[in-house]
């Protein structure tokens, strides 16, 4: 039986729908041909609503359709929410992945340092579609 991958979604691919109209989780379900669990370091969370206080017009209102649909998933146990050991997300995602995680974000230099780990991850292309790159 294939082990389920883990996927664990960056806040900056979080806000794609908002940002970009594309649905992330039809696409990841079209992207992706094995099983896979959905997490949030609960950091995201916390940028959300830093978001939300500080910024205005477009930036804030992508924060707060994010936060909505983030919690419709988590109430339905759709994602997984991995408590922070510190207050970097970055760093968590880089200490919790592995060979069967997949990191999904539009991060250039989280991803540089994921391949130079072995971890492969899922970027968003010409605005359309989702790439899983390693």
């Amino acid at each position: 039986m294939p082990e389920t991958k883990k996927i664990i979604l960056d806040t900056n691919f979080l806000l794609i729908p908002a940002q970009f109209g594309l649905d992330i989780f039809t696409e990841l379900q079209k992207t992706c041909s094995f099983s896979y669990n959905l997490y949030i370091i609960d950091k995201s969370l916390s940028e959300l609503d830093n978001i939300i206080r500080q910024q205005r017009g477009a930036p804030k209102k992508a924060a707060q359709m994010t936060q909505k649909l983030l919690k419709n998933f988590i109430n339905n146990n759709k994602i997984n929410i991995i408590p922070a050991k510190t207050g970097y997300i970055d760093r968590e995602i880089l200490d919790i992945s592995d060979k069967d995680t997949l990191v999904a974000t539009q991060d250039a230099g989280l991803r540089k340092k994921l391949r130079e780990k072995g971890v492969k991850t899922i970027i968003m292309r010409q605005r359309k579609y989702l790439q899983i790159e390693g």
